[in-house]
């Protein structure tokens, strides 16, 4: 078996206070675990060509294409090179008023919690399929809560998975384009989440192998 590049982001905000009425700007009501196993680096040169043109048109201090800035022209150029690509796309989705208290005393101890559970549900499936597992996940946090963060991710793997199956690697988003696959892929599952718009996720759900609801059975909501 070859080894497996994993990419993980995270749509929604560590604010646990009711969103918005108007739904414009404020709280998320979800906080949405995305990772992305592709098995090649295909997309790759296709992703950076489309942010040379960028440059070339008149950003050149551009780093990387980021969903919830970039233009919709922009957008679609992206799904339009994801919908060629083959990967997977696995997502746990968390409704944030329904995640008890000492879950989320903390930014990295609710990452944690969401890790774990994602990791619980799709770890093992992804984890027989590889000799190895390399999860590189945006960088999160500033530079002294940084280790927080990793931490949190490697905590959840050691329980789940034996320890010689995986490695963690956090980047900024800007230095690898699978980062900004899934980047994108969360972004489009959390507008499906958030504002019941599905155009974007319509374009990326047949590459969707799981999105779980991790509350879905719970009753109790804490705001």
């Amino acid at each position: 078996m070859a080894n497996s590049y994993i990419f993980a982001d995270e749509a929604g905000c560590f604010v646990f206070k009711p969103p918005r009425e108007d739904r414009k700007g404020g709280p998320s009501s979800y906080f949405i675990l995305t990772t992305v196993a592709a098995p090649d680096w295909g997309i790759a040169g296709d992703l950076l060509k489309i942010r040379r043109e960028l440059a070339l048109g008149g950003e050149p201090e551009r780093d990387k294409l980021h969903a919830t800035t970039d233009l919709q022209e922009v957008r679609n150029e992206v799904f339009a090179v994801l919908a060629k690509q083959p990967f997977r796309i696995d997502c746990t989705v968390l409704k944030k008023n329904k995640a008890q208290p000492q879950t989320r005393e903390s930014d990295a101890r609710f990452y944690q919690h969401a890790w774990y559970y994602h990791f619980k549900h799709v770890g093992p499936q992804l984890a027989k399929q590889c000799d190895k597992m390399l999860i590189t996940a945006a960088a999160l946090g500033h530079k002294k809560t940084r280790a927080a963060f990793k931490a949190a991710v490697n905590n959840p793997l050691q329980q789940l998975i034996h320890r010689d199956k995986w490695e963690v690697a956090f980047h900024e988003s800007c230095k690898d384009p699978l980062l900004w696959v899934a980047d994108y892929c969360s972004w489009a599952i959390q507008r499906k989440w958030e504002h019941g718009d599905t155009r974007s996720f319509d374009l990326i759900k047949g590459k969707i192998k799981t999105e779980y609801d991790l509350f879905a059975s719970g009753l109790k909501e804490y705001y």
